[in-house]
This record gives structure tokens, sequence and C-alpha cells, in this order.
């Protein structure tokens, strides 16, 4: 499990404890980028206390979400101290928005044969009871901007509650991945499409956080604006490459 933090002091300590004593083999990366609550320092003291099972990246400063999410993806590809190759490699927030009760239902699904799992809001069974109404209304109308724009099939396309099987993110071209923040989100979903893996979902209730601030800012709605209509020009260009090979093949 890839956590990605920045002033987690009040949540961290909890949430790792619910993470390990769920009954699968899971291991935690906590990608901290310099927080100035002493998170980063929570975070060493739990992996003195669970090695081999926690595991801390610092990083030099805010440097966005995408970032860390990769950087703990390489981290996980490459970990040997849990005995084993890790097969399946997940990612969330670290405020109790994403619960970790839901994660056994998530890795099930991977087993069942999903590439990448989606812990969904916008599926039966899932909702954001805690949301006010501007946030729902944001939400519901960045989920369907961008599922139109770039023609994805998913239900909940900005979750950054994921599983993904290794396979898929050792297909990826991580190192192009232009987006930074939770527009990353997006473009690894389309990507995931257009490669072809199956996408799963399992449904969640999304709580606000109770301890610490938000992460979302005006600009990184308008980052992720900026990353759909660029994801649809990448999609209509190769929608119009794909055309023109077909007529070729006909003809």
């Amino acid at each position: 499990m890839i956590v990605p933090t920045y002033n987690e002091r009040e949540n961290l300590p909890e949430l790792v404890r619910l993470l390990l004593d769920l009954p699968i083999n899971l291991g935690v990366i906590v990608v901290d980028d310099s927080s100035p609550d002493g998170t980063g320092a929570i975070a060493d003291t739990l992996a003195a206390t669970h090695q081999n099972r926690v595991f801390v990246i610092h990083r030099s400063g805010k440097l966005g979400l995408g970032t860390a999410y990769i950087a703990g993806f390489r981290k996980a590809l490459n970990i040997s101290e849990m005995g084993g190759m890790v097969v399946r490699i997940m990612t969330m927030d670290a405020d109790f928005s994403h619960h970790p009760k839901y994660i056994p239902s998530m890795v099930h699904a991977s087993i069942e044969g999903a590439d990448l799992v989606i812990g969904s809001r916008y599926v039966k069974g899932g909702g954001t009871p805690d949301f006010p109404l501007n946030r729902r209304l944001l939400s519901s109308g960045a989920n369907t901007f961008a599922k139109i724009m770039l023609g994805l099939r998913a239900r909940d396309v900005t979750a950054g509650f994921r599983c993904y099987r290794r396979e898929v993110l050792e297909a990826l071209p991580l190192d192009e991945i232009f987006s930074s923040g939770y527009s990353f989100l997006i473009e690894m979903l389309f990507l995931v499409q257009n490669f072809g893996f199956k996408v799963g979902e399992v449904p969640i209730i999304f709580m606000d956080r109770v301890e610490g601030t938000s992460k979302i800012s005006s600009q990184e709605v308008t980052r992720a604006m900026y990353t759909v209509l660029r994801l649809f020009w990448r999609r209509i260009k190769g929608l119009s490459r794909r055309s023109r090979n077909e007529e070729g093949a006909s003809s």
C-alpha cells in the first residue's frame, strides 16, 4: 500500500495500525514530502517498529501527488524485504477518506481478474455522504467531463483508492506521464484502458477527513481540466490515425 503524506501526523499511526491488522500479507510505503508537522519522523518510527512491513520514502518538498505515486510504484516493484515479489500495488489517501476495511474486497476483485480495481464512490453501494452539495457537484461534474472527453468506462475516474496488478505498472510508460497532481489519476486510468487492461470497481463510502486539512485546491482543478483536454487531443489524434489506417487497409 502506497500512502503519500503531507502533514498527516494525526492520521498516520492509526492508519498504519489498521492496515497491518488486515488479514492479508500487506506492506506499507509512506511517501512523505517533508511534512512540516513531523509526519516523516513518525513514519520512520513506524518503520523501525514494523521492520520489513513499513517503508518510508523522504522527498525534499511538496513535489506533487503523481510523482509521489511513481516513487512508491518504483519502490514496490523492486522491494525484496517482504519475502517475495509484490504482485499487487495499492494506493490510498492518508486521511481515512479511504477506509482500510474495503481493501480485502478490492484485493478479491483483483484476484478474480481485474487488472485495476477502483474503490468507487459512484457504483451501487458507494457514496459520499459527508460531501456538501457544491463538492458533490464538482466531483460529479469532473467525473462526467473526463469520462465523456476521454471515453473512460469506469464510473469513478478521479478516485485515488486503487489496486493495480504488478503487470499493469510494468507495462505502462511511467516516465512519460506528464501529470503531477490529482490529474495523475485520470491520466493513469486513461493509459490503463488504452493498454487494454481490465478495470473493475468496488463500492466504497468516501468519508471526508476529520483530522488535518484538504489538499485539493482551485489550482488542482485547473490542472485536471488541462490534463483532460490534453489527453482528449491525444485520443482524437489516435482515433484519426486508426481511421486512416483502416481506410488504407480496406482499399
